[in-house]
Formats: structure tokens, C-alpha cells, sequence
């Protein structure tokens, strides 16, 4: 275990409503919900005030309009999040080369490397000048968890949400965790949780107090011997700067059930294209093309076929797909595909390009669906949609955002990150003035408090650790927070 709290960990605070609120200045403060918009769509991101009326992520979207009816229902813009963590990232490996990405909205750092953290005191000054940085490139918040391992790291950044810096102290964890929740624990989710209750065992200093080897007969060996270490803040593993990833893949979940084989057939092959796209931007091939089909009545059913090395053709990993389909029994109904490409590798074997029939094609340009292969497979054309929260420009009142659509009508209000809140217009859907455009960047989006942004040393006295989440624990001083 490490003498210094040289484990940082960041994460951002209700990140995509975040970025939304920051690149919509009508938005900021008020309740924000960012998801599928669909009879099955899910929340994504609640923003804080969303989480007021009890809104959270993964919860169904119909119940989330229940709870906070008034809120600005948003569908996801992942390129813009996308650029938001790329400059996020930055900055943590200003800090650092050892940073291990864990989503876009977080991350560890090992600090230990350059010495910019010796003690608990520097450790600080680290921290909450990375909280002002990021204040100021972005305008979005970060909360920031300090601690001689990961897991205690991450139960800190936890402890200071929304928008702080919470510092564990080494050698004051067993009395920290004592108290808190068995859920607090990587790998304690609400299976295990709930059997270990069963045992009389709710909280942390509980578990330890059962002993390993009686955690080994209740949850067996791998698992009671890990949660045992946890238990006891023991917890070794390291800060790993590169995470390969093991696939690439895409999946649709669709509104209503698609009964229609030739459409079925199509919407693999559209996300075939998307697969092979996500695979040529990481620079990656792969052997074996999966197939993922979940029908009516909820049943998934998955299909492989591996190549004879790796490739990142289109034409290769869609005829892949189809023979997969031809597999898989539709009749009922479909709710949901996927295609994905295991087996990554760095190059690509060429003789592959021989199995496509009609040669390697072009890289469709994203956001473009690329034609289906015959005209037969091509549904009917449906009419142009305009989704909530996507921008667009119109030739005379420049960039704004959709803030709804429907009846041929679309509503858009003009608004840029660094302006006032602007006006609300509404166009016919097919106006040929208005039309999508990119996110604009949200450098310096909002402006900088300086009495939050953390720029001055903080105090070395602590103040009190913030309640826990499951509102249960005692006075656990070697937790303190800005």
C-alpha cells in the first residue's frame, strides 16, 4: 500500500447534461435528461437538477417524463462528448503519462510518477488545480477522489460529487470503510448485496469481521477472497495507461418491433458499415465478426463466424453478417441488432479482400449512411426527422439547436455556447434554409469562479467527509474534503 495519496481519480459530474447545459445557454440550471427518446429509450445522463425529482441513469425514459415532465428531453451527441474528453484527457496526461481511461467522463491517474504528489498536502494542490483547469478549457465540472489505491480513489471522487475533491488519508481507510455500505465495493452489486444481507452483512467493517473464510463459502472463492481484501482497504492493483480494447461492435434497439425480414437483412447491413467505421478509426482489423439478435419476447441470440485472419473490410464483415442472419430465426419480431469485430489486431490480412465479392469499397463518410447492396432491400424512404438537441444553421439566423419536431413543423432556438439564451423560431420540417450542422466547441463556454474553481492552495485542515450515499456510516475523519 502506497505512504502517499498518489491515486487520483476524476470523474465528470452528470457529463453529457453537463455538456448540454454548457453548450445551451437556455438550459443552464434548469433539469436536463439525455437519452433515447423512444417508447424503450433509457436515460443516459440526468442532469442535477433532473435528479431532484428522483430521475436517474438506466431509469426508463417514460418513467423519467413521469418524474420531471417539464424537463428538456435531449438525445446524445457523442461527437461532441467525444471532443470534451479528448481535451479532459489532455490534461490529465499534462499530469501524468500513467492515465487510465475508464469511460469518456473518467479516469485514474498515477501521480506517483513525477513526484508532483509526495504527501497529502501536494496531493491537493494537484487536484484541485486539475478542477480548475478543466473549469476553464470546458466549462463543465469534475469531481476529483485522492487515495493511496484505485478503489479507495474512486469511492473518494464519489464522496465529492457534484463539483469537489475528497482526500483519503493512508492509514485511516479501515476506519473509513467501516461503516460505509457493502454496495461502496467494486463487484457488490445488488445480487451479491442482497445475499450477503441475507448473512446479516450490510456493511464494510461486517464483511471483515465475517472473515475470508466465510465469505469464501458464501460467495466462493475468487469472489469471497477479493471482497475480503477489499474489506481490509487492500487493493494493489496499478494505474495501466493503455487499455486495448477486445472488440468493436454497434447495436440499434428500435422503437417498434421489425417484423419485415428484407428490413432486417438492411439494418445489418447498416451497422456492419458502422462496425467497420468505428474499427478504421481506431487503426484496428479483426478475425471474427459477431452477430447479436434480440427478439420479440426478450430472447438474444448471438452468432460468430471467424475469417481467416484479420480485416477490416466492408464488403468482407457485411457478407460476414448476412450469413450469420440467414442463421438466426426472425419470425416474431426483432427489437434489437448488433454486429460487432472480436479478435482485434493492428494490420490487416490482405488475401481477405479476395472474399468479398464485389471488391473493398469506400469508408462511408459518418454520419452517412452508406446505399444498401440491391435495390429491393431499401426501405421506404420515411421523412426527414429532427432530433431534440441536435444543432443546425439556417442561412439567415445562423447556429441553434431542435428543440422539438412533429405535424411538418420543427422548433429550433438560436443559441451559441457564449451567447445570452436565444430565441425560439419554428420552420416546416423540409425548409430549405435550415439544415444540420456540427457542434460547436465549449472552450470557455461559461465563465470561471474563481472561489470554486480551486485555483489558490487549498487549506491543509479538513473538513468533515461528506455523507455517504446510502445516507448510513459514522464520523470518519481521515476523509476530508475542500
Amino acid at each position: 500500500m502506497r505512504s502517499a495519496p498518489t491515486i487520483l481519480h476524476l470523474d465528470m459530474d452528470a457529463f453529457y447534461a453537463s455538456a448540454e447545459q454548457a453548450s445551451k445557454p437556455s438550459l443552464r440550471g434548469k433539469a436536463v435528461i439525455v437519452g433515447g427518446l423512444g417508447p424503450r429509450g433509457v436515460v443516459a445522463t440526468a442532469s442535477y437538477e433532473a435528479r431532484v425529482f428522483g430521475v436517474r441513469s438506466a431509469m426508463p425514459m417514460g418513467q423519467a417524463r413521469r418524474l420531471a415532465p417539464n424537463a428538456a428531453y435531449l438525445v446524445p451527441r457523442f461527437g461532441l462528448y467525444r471532443e470534451v474528453s479528448e481535451q479532459v484527457m489532455r490534461l490529465l496526461r499534462e499530469l501524468s503519462p500513467l492515465v487510465e481511461p475508464l469511460s469518456l467522463d473518467e479516469a485514474f491517474v498515477d501521480l506517483e510518477t513525477t513526484g508532483a504528489a509526495a504527501d497529502a498536502a501536494s496531493a491537493r494542490v494537484v487536484g484541485e488545480r486539475l478542477r480548475a483547469d478543466i473549469r476553464a478549457a470546458t466549462g463543465l465540472t469534475g469531481s476529483v477522489g485522492l487515495a493511496a489505491s484505485k478503489m479507495l480513489a474512486k469511492i473518494a471522487s464519489e464522496e465529492a460529487k457534484p463539483d469537489g475533491l475528497v482526500l483519503i488519508e493512508p492509514g485511516t481507510e479501515r476506519e473509513l470503510l467501516g461503516p460505509m455500505p457493502v454496495r461502496i465495493l467494486p463487484g457488490v452489486g445488488p445480487a451479491t448485496g442482497d445475499h450477503l444481507r441475507r448473512a446479516g452483512i450490510t456493511t464494510v467493517g461486517e464483511l471483515a469481521e465475517a472473515g475470508e473464510e466465510e465469505l469464501v463459502r458464501l460467495l466462493g472463492k475468487a469472489h469471497g477472497e477479493g471482497l475480503y481484501a477489499m474489506a481490509l482497504a487492500r487493493d494493489e492493483r496499478p494505474v495501466v495507461a493503455e487499455r486495448d480494447a477486445k472488440s468493436v461492435s454497434v447495436e440499434d434497439t428500435y422503437d417498434v418491433d421489425i417484423h419485415d425480414r428484407v428490413r432486417v437483412r438492411f439494418e445489418v447491413q447498416r451497422l456492419a458499415d458502422r462496425c467497420v467505421h468505428r474499427l478504421r478509426e481506431a487503426g484496428r482489423s479483426g478475425r471474427t465478426v459477431v452477430l447479436k439478435v434480440r427478439r420479440y419476447d426478450f430472447s438474444t441470440l448471438t452468432r460468430s463466424e471467424t475469417l481467416r485472419g484479420p480485416t477490416d473490410d466492408r464488403t468482407v464483415v457485411r457478407e460476414a453478417a448476412a450469413r450469420l442472419l440467414e442463421s438466426v430465426d426472425t419470425t416474431g419480431g426483432v427489437r434489437l441488432l448488433g454486429v460487432g469485430v472480436t479478435g482485434l489486431a493492428d494490420y490487416t490480412q490482405e488475401d481477405l479482400f479476395a472474399q468479398a465479392a464485389g471488391g473493398a469499397e469506400p469508408d462511408p463518410e459518418p454520419g452517412h449512411e452508406p446505399a444498401p447492396q440491391t435495390p429491393q432491400e431499401t426501405p421506404a424512404p420515411a421523412e426527414a426527422t429532427w432530433h431534440a438537441g441536435h444543432d443546425v444553421r439556417h442561412s439567415e439566423y445562423g447556429h441553434g439547436w431542435v428543440q422539438g419536431s412533429g405535424l411538418g413543423r420543427v422548433t429550433v432556438r438560436f443559441e451559441t455556447p457564449g451567447s445570452a439564451p436565444g430565441r425560439v423560431r419554428t420552420f416546416r420540417s423540409d425548409d430549405p434554409d435550415l439544415e444540420r450542422a456540427e457542434p460547436l466547441p465549449l472552450v470557455s463556454a461559461l465563465p470561471v469562479d474563481p472561489a470554486r474553481a480551486g485555483g489558490a492552495q487549498a487549506s491543509s485542515e479538513p473538513a468533515s467527509r461528506p455523507k455517504s450515499r446510502s445516507g448510513g456510516g459514522g464520523e470518519a475523519g481521515a476523509m476530508s474534503s475542500p
